[in-house]
């Protein structure tokens, strides 16, 4: 028998994924008034079996089951990790960037080896984005200075 959910968690995940998805739409509009392009990545890293090589992947999207209409509805369509890649013009060639946005500026330790995997390999260097000291403020971190230590 299926375990009951607990209401106030529910609520809670409905309200963090809200507050997410908003500082996400803030972090894009900021990266483009800095001069970037920017695109949702819908892409994702995996490793093969038993510790195997890394290779990139489409990401599969996520479903949520509505018990109201008693079907599964699509909860993200862009579920890549990271969040963006941007492209700006330096010179004659493209900087390109992977941008993942965390609202508290954490990766988890299933997330840093990826992120580190994909800065060697596919981007130019990947940056954190997360919430400044001030209100309204987004800050950006490279990853590899940041969890370079870890």
């Amino acid at each position: 028998m299926p375990k009951k959910k607990n209401s106030e968690k529910v609520k809670q995940g409905k309200k963090n994924r809200a507050g997410g998805a908003r500082f996400e739409a803030k972090v894009r509009a900021n990266l483009e008034s800095l001069g970037w392009i920017v695109s949702k990545w819908m892409n994702t890293v995996e490793q093969e079996k038993d510790g195997g090589i890394w290779k990139l992947v489409p990401a599969k999207p996520k479903f949520v089951f509505n018990s109201k209409i008693k079907r599964m509805l699509p909860m993200g369509i862009g579920t890549g990790f990271p969040d963006f890649v941007c492209f700006k013009k330096n010179g004659d060639s493209y900087e390109v960037i992977g941008v993942e946005v965390k609202v508290n500026g954490y990766v988890d330790k299933k997330e840093r080896p990826m992120l580190e995997w994909m800065a060697n390999h596919i981007f130019s260097r990947v940056l954190i984005a997360k919430k400044g000291k001030k209100r309204g403020e987004i800050e950006y971190v490279n990853f590899k200075e940041e969890y370079e230590s870890q």
